[in-house]
């Protein structure tokens, strides 16, 4: 019987889960597209360079997307039984709502931990490739696409215009291009009033033909002054030219994948530990030199701006004791001017000083609290898994609702409440204003609290979504505040 029952809830979780994860994964995958489109558009990119960008995304947002699916998948499940008596029917058989959610529990921590472990050992790979295949399609140039009309200025060195563009002949009409390759102006051009356009056979370059033209060279006027330069130019007639122009940064250069390799994103928690503790170290020297660096610089400086010539053997001096304002008095007014002017110029280069190390140290510090923030969050998108479910199985035990409907509403909405909080508690824990584990684990800790509240309400059949019970509860906090009076209960309940 309980092994029938563990079956039954687990067959009826999986399809949802699966459902629901395909479902969010493919969210994520259409607001990168959203995000990225103009960077992707017009760069006449392949198939198969498009999809292995998908693909190493998808597998980057598969973390993200568990939680979510956990959450939907569980208000359904529950739902779904609720909405067809099936938990009344196993509860009136003396069985209890945590006994009916155990399979699940163990299967949801089985996903959580290979969450954790996809995101350690895979997401970084599939981060490193997709981030610097992106980069590499920001860093190709737009397809070649020359309109008629307007001037196309996609090819280095190079501006074009043509008039006319026929689409059944490919022939071309009222044709101008500007050679700017000597980066001296528009001093080299040829007009065509026809001819066509097509690729090299290995297409690193484009072939004009052009019919009945012709071509201006200025000449280049040596040893002249502007008064005296009379700017010649040469003109060259053609009933037929062949023109080449060489393309280059139109290909799809791939970049050397350790690129990016020291960003915190692109490392499991073993490096990101090397990294936390080589960073650490080597800011915690720089701070050593630079309290060295002031004192050695800014506070003794020009320790021996006054010197008298005193006998080798001072070693009956060592312990002498000066008296800094007989010192000062006994200077001449310009001297003790002088000493004051220095002073103050002293103080306000320290605090130069100061700031300029503080902004250094705090942007380094920033820096490490930043792969900080990445171990941790490995641990608890993992652990969010858990959390979700906890929030969404008795969640849909008490609202009874099943479908995609209710349930995507409620999931949609505590997504939401989860993101903010996680995107508040990073942005505190990058910052330093709160430490990297408060930071980092708060939306964890406070949606624990939720689905703990939640778990213990289902379990004892507590009508939350009862109207009567707020109601109730709102009335006996005016009675104790003196805003209701004791007969109103009882007005209300005739």
């Amino acid at each position: 019987m309980i092994k029938k029952l563990d079956w039954l809830v687990l067959k009826s979780f999986i399809g949802p889960q699966i459902l629901t994860f395909f479902i969010v994964l493919f969210v994520f995958v259409l607001q990168f597209l959203w995000m990225y489109i103009d960077d992707l558009a017009g760069k006449g990119l392949e198939l198969n360079v498009l999809a292995e960008l998908l693909f190493h995304f998808t597998l980057v947002f598969v973390p993200n997307a568990l939680p979510l699916a956990i959450l939907l998948a569980a208000l359904m499940t529950f739902g779904n039984m609720g909405e067809n008596f099936e938990l009344t029917a196993i509860k009136s058989s003396g069985i209890s709502l945590q006994r009916i959610m155990r399979p699940l529990i163990i299967f949801i921590v089985l996903m959580s931990i290979g969450s954790f472990f996809f995101s350690n050992n895979v997401v970084p790979y599939a981060n490193r490739k997709a981030k610097t295949l992106m980069y590499d399609i920001t860093q190709k140039r737009p397809e070649l696409n020359i309109q008629a009309g307007t001037f196309y200025n996609g090819i280095e060195g190079f501006s074009i215009k043509i008039g006319r563009k026929d689409p059944e002949t490919n022939k071309l009409e009222k044709i101008l291009i500007y050679d700017h390759r000597d980066t001296q102006g528009n001093k080299s051009l040829v007009m065509a009033d026809s001819g066509y356009m097509n690729m090299t056979p290995d297409e690193s370059g484009l072939i004009f033909t052009l019919y009945n033209g012709y071509a201006y060279n200025d000449i280049e006027e040596k040893g002249r002054s502007a008064s005296q330069k009379k700017y010649p130019f040469r003109s060259d007639h053609f009933s037929e030219q062949i023109m080449i122009i060489e393309l280059s940064g139109f290909d799809l250069e791939r970049s050397d994948l350790n690129l990016f390799k020291s960003h915190q994103t692109m490392q499991n928690m073993s490096q990101l530990k090397y990294y936390i503790d080589s960073l650490s170290e080597r800011l915690e020297t720089r701070e050593e030199g630079y309290v060295r660096e002031y004192k050695t610089s800014k506070i003794y400086s020009r320790r021996n701006y006054y010197t008298r010539d005193i006998e080798k053997d001072t070693a009956s001096m060592v312990n002498l004791v000066f008296n800094v304002d007989s010192l000062y008095s006994a200077l001449d007014p310009i001297q003790q001017q002088m000493v004051v002017s220095h002073s103050l110029n002293q103080a306000r280069s320290g605090l130069q000083y100061i700031e300029e190390k503080s902004n250094i140290r705090y942007a380094e510090l920033k820096h490490i609290l930043k792969f900080k923030a990445e171990w941790h969050r490995k641990i608890t998108l993992a652990v969010s898994c858990i959390i979700f479910f906890f929030i969404g199985a008795p969640l849909g035990a008490i609202i009874r609702r099943g479908g995609l409907g209710t349930p995507v509403v409620i999931a949609v909405l505590f997504f939401v409440i989860w993101y903010v909080l996680t995107l508040f508690g990073e942005k505190v824990a990058k910052e330093g204003i709160a430490p990297v584990p408060l930071g980092m684990w708060e939306s964890t800790v406070i949606l624990m609290g939720v689905g703990i509240f939640l778990t213990y309400k289902a379990t004892s059949d507590a009508a939350i979504m009862n109207k009567e019970t707020y109601t109730a509860f709102f009335r006996n906090i005016g009675k104790k505040l003196g805003l209701v009076q004791a007969g109103d209960k009882d007005e209300a309940t005739d």
